[in-house]
């Protein structure tokens, strides 16, 4: 037997939070039944980047979609709990508004704040105040560990400057590039798998440093050139087939000429 429901043209939040309601009910669906906060995690992080990749994509109608397939993530995680007794979806949006309204007190408040460093100033004081840490370093280590390790070291990065600890202009990031590059070459040369590991877990945090002096995003400027490399991989594979090549035996010089040939016809 179909459980109650009257269909509509358009819906509301409020519909949306029925709906999850009557697919966890005992009338419902066996599957979503099933799901727990730890089951559906990975489909959480999936949904986030694909409304991410329809940003990328300047998509309006795929962001649209996506987002919806992110809010029913939320609801979903929500339900599950007040099924638990611990908090509804309506305390989510209670928690985040009142977040919002303490965070920025130079709209609901008279602070000040002319300025959107002085916005962070502000905000950072405030986290710290509201969630107890006591050093700059707990904000540091509040930066989730889940976050793409790129992203992840441009938060704690940034989070440094915030209290001065940054080189004053990019040459001093680079040095230090320049300086890793070295010390991982020489760890290479010393065969230590773990000191290798180290040294190039150094490398490519000095490299996000670079990128956040140049005001670029180092996840999307490693993915514009993983793009990059794909599309010149592509070219190359034409190329080999085009002129009878086994591109799996053939000596690595004759790759390098397709690959030089392939950039040649791929700019960007």
């Amino acid at each position: 037997m179909a459980v109650q429901f009257t269909p509509k043209d358009r819906y509301t939040i409020e519909d949306l939070l029925e709906i999850m309601r009557l697919l966890r009910s005992p009338e419902g669906c066996p599957w979503d039944r099933e799901q727990t906060h730890e089951s559906i995690r990975s489909d959480f992080l999936e949904e986030t980047h694909e409304a991410v990749e329809a940003i990328n994509l300047h998509d309006t109608e795929g962001l649209k979609e996506e987002l919806g397939d992110v809010l029913l993530q939320v609801v979903f995680h929500s339900r599950i709990e007040e099924e638990e007794g611990h908090f509804s979806f309506d305390d989510v949006v209670d928690g985040i508004a009142k977040k919002l309204i303490v965070r920025h007190p130079h709209v609901f408040a008279d602070a000040s704040a002319d300025s959107s460093a002085q916005v962070w100033k502000n905000w950072d004081a405030i986290k710290r105040e509201t969630k107890g840490g006591k050093t700059q370093a707990d904000l540091l280590r509040a930066v989730p560990r889940s976050l793409p390790a790129l992203m992840r070291a441009a938060k704690v990065q940034n989070r440094a400057k915030r209290v001065g600890f940054d080189w004053p202009d990019v040459s001093g990031a680079l040095e230090a590039l320049d300086s890793e590059t070295v010390e991982l070459k020489q760890a290479i040369a010393g065969g230590n798998t773990a000191e290798v590991e180290e040294e190039l877990g150094d490398l490519l945090f000095s490299a996000v440093n670079v990128s956040r002096f140049l005001h670029a995003d180092a996840e999307q400027a490693l993915t514009l050139a993983s793009d990059k490399f794909i599309r010149r991989f592509s070219v190359v594979e034409e190329l080999a087939k085009e002129q009878g090549i086994d591109m799996a035996s053939a000596p690595l010089e004759e790759l390098d000429r397709l690959w030089e040939l392939a950039k040649e016809r791929t700019v960007q």
